[in-house]
C-alpha cells in the first residue's frame, strides 16, 4: 500500500495477464493482436491540427469498413432530420426481425471521430443488422469547429423530427462508446425539453463519464487492446470550457429518474466498464428497469463484430427489443 495525494492507493508489482481461456479462437485472436501506437494529440487550441487529425482517422476508418459495407444486407438511405445528416438502414429480407420498433443510433468516436457519410452509413447499416430493425444514424457535427453542446443538439433536433413520424413508443435510443455518452445525454435533454421518451435505450459500452472517475479507467489500463489511452485530449476539446462534470457531458452524472428501460453492455477488459457498471446502479436505484451484460475478456466495443461473443450481443440486443 502507498500513500498517493492523501489517499491509500495499491502498488502492483509487474505481472503477465494471460488470455482468458473461456473466449473463442476468434476473440483470443483479436487480444493477442498488436496494440495500437498511441502518438501525441494536437494542443487544445491547434484547430488545424485536430482536423487533420479528424479527417486522417475518418477517412482511416471509411477504408477499413469498406470492404465489409458492401457486404451489408441493409439498405441504407440519406435524409435530412431537424437540421442533420441521417441515414436509415432497412435490414433486407430474413435480416428485418420486425418493424414495431426503429433504432435511433448514435455513433460512436470519441465525440470526434466516426463521421461522414461512409462511417455513418457503415454503422447505421451494422446496428440495424445486430438489432434486425430499421435504424436512423445520426451524422452529428463535431470539434474543433463545433464543440459542446453541437452533437447534441443535432441528436435532440434530429430524435425531435423522428418523433413527428414515429410514436416514441416504438423509439429504441441507441450508442456506442461515444454515442452512448450522447444517447443518454439526449434522455436527458429530452425530459428537460418535455419530449416524449423512448421505448428504450441500448447503451454499449458507453462513455458516460468525462471526468474518467471510475475504478477500470486504472485497473483495467493496458489490458484493453481498443482503448489504450484514457481520452481526456478529446474529451476537454469537446467541452470546450464547460464542466467536464455537466451531466449533459457526463450523464452518470444527471437524474435518470426518467430514463426507459435501459441495456447497458461492457466487457471485463473495457476500461469503461466502471461507466456501465456505476450507470446500471443508479438506474437500479431509480427504479428505471436496467439490464447489464459483461462479457468475459471483451475490450471497448467487443471483439471486431465477427466473433460468437459478439453475436450473442447482437441476440441480447434483439431480445431486449422484444421485450419492450
Amino acid at each position: 500500500m502507498a500513500e498517493d495525494a492523501g489517499l491509500v492507493a495499491v502498488e502492483l508489482a509487474a505481472r503477465r495477464v494471460p488470455l482468458p481461456t473461456a473466449l473463442s479462437e476468434a476473440a483470443r485472436a483479436m487480444l493477442a493482436m498488436p496494440r495500437p501506437t498511441q502518438g501525441a494529440y494536437p494542443a487544445l487550441d491547434d484547430w488545424d491540427g485536430w482536423r487533420r487529425l479528424i479527417a486522417a482517422r475518418d477517412k482511416a476508418s471509411a477504408e477499413m469498413s469498406a470492404p465489409f459495407a458492401a457486404r451489408l444486407k441493409a439498405d441504407v438511405t440519406a435524409r435530412t432530420m431537424g437540421g442533420a445528416p441521417v441515414y436509415v438502414a432497412r435490414p433486407r429480407a430474413e435480416r428485418l426481425i420486425g418493424e414495431d420498433h426503429v433504432v435511433f443510433d448514435i455513433h460512436g468516436g470519441a465525440l470526434l471521430f466516426g463521421g461522414g457519410e461512409s462511417n455513418v452509413r457503415f454503422s447505421t447499416a451494422a446496428i440495424a443488422l445486430r438489432t434486425g430493425r430499421i435504424a436512423y444514424g445520426v451524422d452529428y457535427r463535431v470539434p474543433p469547429d463545433h464543440p459542446y453542446p453541437a452533437a447534441l443538439d443535432d441528436c435532440v433536433a434530429a430524435y425531435r423530427a423522428l418523433l413527428a413520424e414515429v410514436p416514441a413508443s416504438r423509439i429504441v435510443v441507441s450508442g456506442t462508446s461515444a454515442g452512448g455518452n450522447l444517447a443518454a445525454a439526449l434522455l436527458l435533454r429530452a425530459r428537460d425539453e418535455g419530449l416524449a421518451m423512448p421505448a428504450g435505450a441500448l447503451l454499449l459500452t458507453p462513455e458516460l463519464d468525462l471526468t474518467e472517475s471510475g475504478d477500470t479507467f486504472d485497473t483495467l489500463m493496458g489490458l484493453d487492446v481498443v482503448l489504450t489511452a484514457r481520452l481526456m485530449e478529446m474529451n476537454l476539446l469537446y467541452a470546450a470550457g464547460a464542466d467536464l462534470a455537466n451531466p449533459y457531458l457526463s450523464p452518470l452524472f444527471g437524474d435518470v429518474s426518467a430514463f426507459p428501460p435501459t441495456l447497458l453492455q461492457a466487457g471485463t477488459r473495457d476500461i469503461f466498464l466502471s461507466n456501465a457498471v456505476r450507470m446500471h446502479r443508479k438506474l437500479r436505484s431509480a427504479g428505471v428497469r436496467a439490464e447489464l451484460h459483461v462479457w468475459e475478456g471483451m475490450p471497448h466495443a467487443g471483439f471486431g463484430g465477427l466473433t460468437p461473443e459478439d453475436r450473442e450481443v447482437s441476440a441480447e440486443l434483439q431480445a431486449f427489443i422484444a421485450s419492450l
